[in-house]
């Protein structure tokens, strides 16, 4: 007989869902609900990290590509555990010189969780944007006003700048002209 095979839920909805991100100075392809590790994150076990540098998506709605990210798409991750990579043997020999070191690595990795990935493509982003334009108008009516403002005290402080020029220069003619009457 046939093992009888249930679906979870999860795994239908996400099924074919993938990102790449870059991350740690590398791009890593990540799915939901796998485990990935990356290089050491300053971060404690359990918490959420979300990373915001999205390269592709890859969900139900079809492939999104970024120039080059993604704007407000984002992967959330959950910290699972921190741990150290496999021992590297690094062994230099200088030939007829009698000279030999060997010595190891372990790189320290952090162990995540991929909880979800979402696309920056959602409702709440046009009612913010909606936001967005009715406070850049009532911005822009606040500037233009300060504009005008500015512009008249402007005008007035120029206006007596120029008075006290002409008023230097006139008096600079009068001196040379007194001084070749004399």
């Amino acid at each position: 007989m046939a093992p009888n095979k249930t679906k979870n839920p999860q795994d239908s909805s996400t099924k074919g869902c993938y990102a790449i991100v870059e991350t740690s100075g590398s791009q890593f392809w990540l799915e939901p609900n796998r485990y990935f590790d990356f290089d050491r994150i300053d971060a404690k076990v359990d918490d959420i990290i979300s990373i915001e540098k999205v390269l592709l998506i890859n969900d139900e709605k079809g492939l999104s590509i970024g120039k080059p990210y993604i704007k407000d798409a984002s992967v959330q991750l959950k910290v699972m555990s921190h741990k150290r990579g496999s021992k590297i043997l690094v062994y230099k020999m200088r030939p007829k010189k009698k000279t030999r070191s060997k010595k190891g690595h372990r790189q320290e990795l952090t162990r995540v969780m991929v909880t979800s990935i979402s696309n920056g493509k959602k409702v709440k982003a046009a009612a913010s944007s909606k936001a967005a334009a009715s406070s850049k108008t009532a911005a822009s009516s606040k500037a233009a006003a300060s504009s005008k403002a500015a512009a008249s005290s402007k005008a007035a402080a120029s206006s007596s700048t120029k008075t006290k020029t002409k008023n230097i220069s006139s008096n600079a003619k009068d001196s040379k002209i007194k001084k070749t009457s004399d």
